[in-house]
């Protein structure tokens, strides 16, 4: 998770009907005190509870025309569909002492989750514009530094999560000469005009799903916003 600009600043009538958390987003992120259990907030990657959270710069190209392999890309959503204030933890989940062989070993669970706050109408509208992306785009191929290829389908979901309205985005990516595909997931629930978003960074074998902690996310924010 590589850091990027800060998002544009809110302007207080603007802000002011964007939904529930005015002045502080941030406080329907996870705490410590939130988390699920065995969980831990990684501030290494991610500076917990800032405002402008590390999704990269802006881009002029909307979701519905951006490349379909920005799909798989943590920033996409940031990247073409800008908020008007995001703030974001890093999560992960607290390995075991390893003892096995490196087979045996669990690949973890490392991520973030992020709130970002949109005009009246526009996080729904970054909702829509997410499936039609994953309908126009259920699979594409990619060329990795080296020259491997490989291919990706990407597919929605439903989730039990909370909220307005909420979906699941599964990428399943092969690549020559590796026998398992990386699986990511990332997780959207809108409640008003708040996105929250969790998303678990790619892994051969996972063992944790990605709704592990959005679940319990979304219901912290539904507490924290009063709904």
């Amino acid at each position: 998770m590589t850091p990027g600009a800060s998002s544009p600043a809110v302007s207080p009538s603007a802000a002011a009907a964007a939904g529930p958390l005015h002045g502080r987003l941030r406080d329907g992120l996870l705490t410590r005190d939130r988390l699920p259990k065995g969980f831990l907030l990684n501030t290494a990657q991610v500076q917990a509870a800032t405002t402008g959270a590390p999704h990269g710069p802006a881009s002029t190209v909307p979701i519905a025309s951006m490349p379909c392999s920005e799909l798989g890309v943590e920033s996409f959503m940031t990247r073409h569909a800008p908020p008007l204030e995001d703030v974001a933890v890093g999560v992960e989940l607290e390995l075991p002492e390893i003892t096995g062989t490196e087979d045996e070993v669990d690949e973890g669970w490392f991520g973030q989750e992020s709130l970002d706050r949109y005009a009246p109408g526009g996080a729904a509208a970054v909702m829509s514009a997410i499936r039609d992306a994953v309908a126009r785009c259920p699979s594409y191929k990619d060329t990795y530094v080296g020259g491997d290829t490989g291919e990706t389908t990407v597919s929605l979901a439903k989730t039990d999560a909370p909220g307005d309205e909420g979906l699941v985005l599964r990428t399943r990516s092969t690549m020559t000469g590796l026998a398992d595909p990386f699986l990511g997931e990332t997780g959207f629930v809108r409640q008003g005009d708040v996105i929250l978003m969790v998303q678990k960074a790619s892994a051969q074998k996972p063992r944790v799903a990605m709704e592990a902690v959005l679940v319990p996310a979304a219901a912290a924010y539904r507490a924290a916003a009063g709904g």
